[in-house]
């Protein structure tokens, strides 16, 4: 008897141990955490709390997530001058900034998620290059205090993320391609004296193209232009609208900056070149690409303001809302040689100056 009650004795003393050794190591690592459980939030932001005044003055790296709305050459020239932009800022990828890159491929239900996903994970900034981007961008981060910094939107007034572009008021600001339609109707004239129809493809959800159909209508009857233009809803479609100008008698097509048209241009040119109709393009990847001749802006240089105006942010020189947004409008004449030759064209006398770009 008395030896099973030491044995009791010897257990109970052991379990003691345990508890106590128990109470120990909640009372190190809980800090007053009753649960142990992580919210969705702490895991997905990380080490992303950041003072952006002070760039990492915690040394934590600054989360900048960037949404390209569509893979084609003018919008990657966007995201290489914003990273050039961003480094002669002294903001530099894996060093005291982490750049998360996400293309949306042409696709608005990919671009609204991409955002979304980067609000929830609280990203300390997001950067949007073309329209759609920027529209998705401010619908998921409207009501938070993460700034969107926006490049290649044409009209943000249009597009509905400003309320000004001298104050623009919400958690957006950025840079705007203000496209030289009256130059670029003067090229399409001194390249086609005899022209009379221009066909235009753009994208009905693209507040940038509306805006600037709208303008090019206002300025064609100055210069004896008649404008065909069909709207489309996706990229499906845009080779059938191509066609279909051709179908009406156009003697030219103009692109705008539209997105959707733009990432199918070979579509365009394709219908265009089996009528013998030249394509004017609006910056010089596009008549790399095939198209004849374009007044072209230097989406690298608007990119790199687009990076300038991301760290004055960074820096906690200004809100993204004070921050007028920049207006990029210079252009240069460019044209294909290849494309001029094959199409039997003359490059006018007023452009023997212009830049040659090829295929």
């Amino acid at each position: 008897m008395k030896s099973k009650i030491k044995l009791m004795a010897v257990v109970l003393c052991i379990t003691m141990v345990f508890v106590l050794s128990a109470c120990a190591a909640d009372t190190d690592n809980g800090s007053g955490d009753t649960g142990g459980e992580v919210s969705a939030d702490d895991n997905a932001q990380g080490t992303s709390d950041t003072d952006s005044s002070s760039g990492a003055a915690d040394g934590k790296k600054i989360k900048i997530g960037v949404i390209q709305y569509a893979p084609h050459p003018s919008l990657d020239n966007c995201y290489k001058g914003f990273m050039e932009g961003l480094a002669s800022a002294g903001y530099k990828d894996g060093d005291n900034v982490e750049i998360y890159f996400q293309n949306a491929q042409g696709e608005q239900t990919n671009s609204d998620m991409i955002a979304k996903n980067m609000v929830v994970s609280k990203y300390d900034m997001i950067v949007a290059i073309a329209t759609p981007a920027a529209m998705s961008a401010y619908s998921a981060a409207k009501d938070t205090d993460i700034p969107i910094v926006f490049s290649a939107v044409s009209d943000p007034l249009a597009a509905g993320i400003v309320e000004s572009l001298e104050k623009p008021g919400t958690n957006a600001t950025g840079t705007s391609d203000v496209l030289p339609l009256e130059d670029q109707m003067k090229m399409i004239r001194a390249f086609l004296p005899d022209a009379k129809k221009i066909g235009i493809i753009y994208t009905t959800s693209e507040p940038n193209s509306v805006t600037h159909l709208t303008k090019f209508k206002e300025i064609a009857p100055e210069y004896g232009f008649e404008i065909v233009d069909i709207g489309v809803t996706n990229s499906s479609e845009v080779a059938t609208a191509a066609t279909t100008l051709v179908s009406k008698g156009v003697e030219a097509i103009n692109n705008f900056t539209d997105n959707n048209v733009v990432n199918n241009l070979p579509s365009v040119i394709h219908a265009a070149d089996a009528a013998n109709i030249p394509v004017f393009g609006s910056e010089v990847e596009q008549v790399k690409n095939g198209c004849v001749a374009a007044q072209s802006i230097d989406y690298v240089s608007l990119g790199r303001k687009t990076g300038e105006i991301a760290a004055k942010i960074l820096k906690g020189e200004a809100k993204a809302g004070d921050i007028p947004v920049a207006l990029i409008s210079d252009s240069t004449p460019v044209y294909n040689k290849a494309v001029v030759d094959r199409l039997k064209l003359t490059v006018p006398p007023d452009y023997a100056n212009a830049e040659e770009v090829g295929e």
